[in-house]
C-alpha cells in the first residue's frame, strides 16, 4: 500500500507542477495546498534553478502566509544566492511563526559559522540540539566549528558524540581521524578505531583509518593489514589500496607496491599521484626506462607535477645524461621553488658538468631550504676542498655543525680541514668532541685524508676512546 500512495503522490505532484507552469503561462491565480508547494519548490530546486524556486516561494506564502516551512527553503535558496541578510530575515520570520523548528537554528548557525561569528553559531546550533529529533548531524555541525576556531579536542568530544548516535556517519569517522591527526594523538585514534571496529567490525572506514594511524607510527606491516581488511569489506576502495602501496613502498617492497598502485586503475580512473608513485618505485629498482615511461604518463596528465618532473630528471641522471637531467629538474623547480631536494639534484649535475659556479650556488639555496641535510653540507664543503678553497670548506663546515650539532660526521670533516690548513691544534679539540659524539665514525677522518693514519697524536687520541 505504501509504494502506491508514494507513486501517487508523485503522480500528484508531477501534476501540480504542470498546473503551476500552466498559471504562469497563462497569468492567472491557482490554488495549491502546502503540500503540493513543496513539490513544485523542490522540482526547481533540483533542476538547479533557485530563481524559479523563489518566485514560487512568493506565490506559496502569499496563499500560506504562516507555514514556517516555506521561510525556511527560502532562506536556504537565498544564502544559495548569496543574499545573506535576506536569509535571516526570512529565519527571524519562520522563528516566529514555529520556534521549535530544529531547521532554522541549523541554518542561522551555518550562516554564523562562515561569518566566523563562531559563539554565535554554535549558541545557534546547541538551540537546535533541543528541538531536533535526530541530532546526529547537528553534532556534527558543532564540531565544524570547533575545528574552525582550532579546538580540535572539541571537535572530538561532539565527533563522538554524533558517532554513538549513527555509526554509520563515514564523515564523523574521517573528521574524527583528521582532529587526532593535528594533535598528532595516533595511539588515542588507534584506540578509538579499535574499539569502534569492535562494535562495527564491518566499517571499511574505521578500518582505513586505523590504517591511516598506524601508518602514520611506521607500524607499516600493521598499516597493511588494517588496509586489507578496508578493501576486503570494500572491493573498489581505491584510497585503500593507493595507501596500502604508500606503506609497501616504506617496507621497500617495490614490485608489491607497483601491482598494489595498479589494482587502483580497476576502480578509478588512473590518476597523476599514482603514476608518478609507480614511476618512483622502478626507480628505486633500478628500471630507469620504465620509470621515465611512468613519470612522463603523471606529466602528461598533470603539467604541474613536480615530483614527477624531477623523477624524470633522476632517471636520466642515473644514465650519465646529466645536461638533460638539468632541463627537467628545472621543470621541478618552477613548480616548486624552494624544495631543497630539487636544489641538491640540480648541484650535482652541475658538479658532473664541471659548471662549479653553478653548483656552489645551487648547494648555497639547498642550505638555505634544508640546513640540517648533512649529506649536502659534506658535498658541499667537498666541492670547495677540490677547488682549493680550503678556508670557505672549513667556515662552510663550521656553519654545518652550527646547525647539526650532533652529527659526528661533521665533526671529522672539520678535523680534516683544520689539519689541511695547518690548524693542528683546532683540529685535535675538534677530533675530541667527534669521539665523544660518535667514536664509531672515526674511520670517516682516514676515508678522507688517508695519510693522517701516519700521525701518531691522533692515533692515540682515537685510541683513548676506542677499546
Amino acid at each position: 500500500m505504501e509504494e502506491e500512495f508514494e507513486f501517487d503522490y508523485n503522480e500528484d505532484g508531477q501534476h501540480s507542477v504542470e498546473r503551476y507552469e500552466e498559471m504562469i503561462r497563462n497569468q492567472d491565480q491557482y490554488f495549491f495546498d502546502a503540500q503540493a508547494f513543496e513539490y513544485i519548490i523542490d522540482n526547481y530546486i533540483e533542476k538547479n534553478d533557485p530563481v524559479k524556486a523563489l518566485q514560487v516561494i512568493d506565490f506559496a506564502l502569499s496563499q500560506h502566509p504562516f507555514a514556517a516551512v516555506f521561510l525556511i527553503k527560502q532562506a536556504q535558496l537565498l544564502l544559495l544566492t548569496n543574499q545573506v541578510e535576506k536569509a535571516f530575515k526570512a529565519l527571524e520570520k519562520a522563528e516566529m511563526l514555529e520556534p521549535s523548528e530544529a531547521e532554522i537554528y541549523v541554518l542561522r548557525g551555518n550562516i554564523y559559522h562562515n561569518q566566523e561569528r563562531y559563539a554565535e553559531a554554535l549558541e545557534n546550533l546547541e538551540k537546535a540540539l533541543l528541538f531536533a529529533e535526530t541530532t546526529d548531524e547537528i553534532l556534527l555541525q558543532i564540531a565544524y566549528v570547533y575545528q574552525s576556531m582550532h579546538d580540535y579536542e572539541q571537535a572530538i568530544v561532539y565527533i563522538k558524540r554524533s558517532l554513538e548516535q549513527n555509526m554509520e556517519n563515514k564523515d564523523g569517522l574521517y573528521e574524527l581521524a583528521f582532529c587526532y591527526d593535528i594533535l598528532d594523538k595516533q595511539e588515542e585514534s588507534i584506540q578509538f578505531y579499535k574499539e569502534y571496529i569492535d562494535n562495527d567490525p564491518y566499517s571499511y572506514a574505521a578500518w582505513y583509518n586505523l590504517a591511516n594511524s598506524y601508518h602514520k607510527l611506521e607500524l607499516y606491516e600493521k598499516a597493511i593489514d588494517a588496509y586489507d581488511y578496508a578493501i576486503l569489506i570494500k572491493e573498489n576502495f581505491a584510497s585503500a589500496y593507493f595507501n596500502k602501496g604508500n606503506a609497501l613502498v616504506q617496507l621497500e617492497k617495490f614490485e608489491e607496491a607497483i601491482e598494489v598502485y595498479k589494482q587502483t586503475f580497476e576502480y578509478e580512473p588512473p590518476n597523476a599521484d599514482t603514476y608518478c608513485a609507480i614511476g618512483e618505485c622502478y626507480e628505486k629498482l633500478d628500471r630507469m626506462d620504465e620509470a621515465r615511461a611512468y613519470y612522463k604518463k603523471s606529466v602528461k596528465m598533470d603539467s604541474k607535477m613536480a615530483d614527477a618532473w624531477f623523477g624524470i630528471g633522476v632517471t636520466l641522471n642515473a644514465e650519465e645524461r646529466y645536461f638533460e637531467s638539468l632541463h627537467f629538474y628545472k621543470k621541478a623547480l618552477d613548480l616548486d621553488s624552494e624544495n631543497a631536494d630539487f636544489w641538491f639534484a640540480i648541484a650535482d649535475a652541475h658538479y658532473k658538468l664541471g659548471q662549479i659556479e653553478e653548483s656552489i650556488e645551487a648547494y648555497y639555496k639547498v642550505l638555505e631550504y634544508n640546513p640540517v641535510d648533512i649529506e649536502a653540507w659534506l658535498d658541499f664543503s667537498t666541492v670547495l676542498y677540490e677547488q682549493g678553497r680550503l678556508l670557505e670548506a672549513s667556515e662552510t663546515m663550521a656553519e654545518a655543525i652550527k646547525n647539526n650539532p650532533d652529527a659526528a660526521e661533521l665533526y671529522y670533516r672539520m678535523v680534516a680541514y683544520l689539519f689541511a690548513l695547518g690548524q693542528t691544534q683546532e683540529a685535535m679539540a675538534y677530533l675530541e668532541t667527534a669521539l665523544v659524539t660518535d667514536p664509531e665514525k672515526h674511520y670517516i677522518l682516514f676515508e678522507y685524508l688517508p695519510q693522517l693514519q701516519q700521525n701518531s697524536a691522533i692515533i692515540d687520541v682515537i685510541n683513548r676512546y676506542i677499546k
